[in-house]
């Protein structure tokens, strides 16, 4: 079996906010800060599958990328999932873009099941997640998500969209890109 998502790793536009956020959030947020390098959007979590359905699944992914054209996305505000009450994901939101990268999403989903690939189907919401909190001040996060709630992060093109391999370890994820296709410029 296989742990797979389709995704977009983003560039570094978002790193030194990131940091910067970290900082602040550093006496009051205990948690799992993701690595700049595997900063990404999420379009599809498949999850574990047979390493004979992978092939499938990058034959779908690569006419998706055929049907697409490339999108432009500013980053903005920051959020949490699934609510304030019990925040266990910290992320950056997308203002500019939101959607293409749904109609996106949306295509890698269907075509996915299309494949018989039943996976959950929780409405895609475009963000890049930069923390999984364990613990945190429910008071100083809510002034937190406030200060960058019209906060640009930068700007970024998403040109392509990978398979993306997850092998889970002791000290996080890491992601390797199976299969990567660029979308029409």
């Amino acid at each position: 079996m296989v742990r797979i998502f389709v995704g977009f790793f983003t560039t570094k536009a978002i790193q030194e906010h990131v940091e910067k956020i970290k900082e602040q959030a550093d006496d009051f947020i205990k948690g799992k800060w993701v690595e700049p390098q595997n900063y990404h959007m999420t379009f599809h979590f498949i999850g574990e599958v047979p390493e004979e359905k992978v092939m499938d699944i990058i034959k779908g992914v690569q006419e998706v990328s055929q049907r697409h054209k490339e999108i432009k996305i500013k980053y903005k505000s920051l959020g949490v999932f699934p609510d304030l009450d019990r925040a266990r994901v910290l992320w950056i939101g997308v203002s500019e873009g939101e959607n293409g990268l749904k109609a996106l999403a949306k295509d890698v989903y269907h075509t996915n099941r299309k494949l018989g690939i039943k996976t959950d189907s929780k409405p895609f919401h475009p963000h890049l997640t930069i923390c999984r909190m364990k613990e945190y001040d429910k008071k100083k996060l809510k002034a937190l998500l406030k200060k960058y709630e019209n906060t640009n992060f930068g700007e970024d093109v998403v040109d392509r969209i990978s398979i993306i391999r997850s092998s889970l370890t002791s000290v996080g994820p890491i992601y390797s890109v199976l299969e990567e296709f660029y979308l029409n410029a």
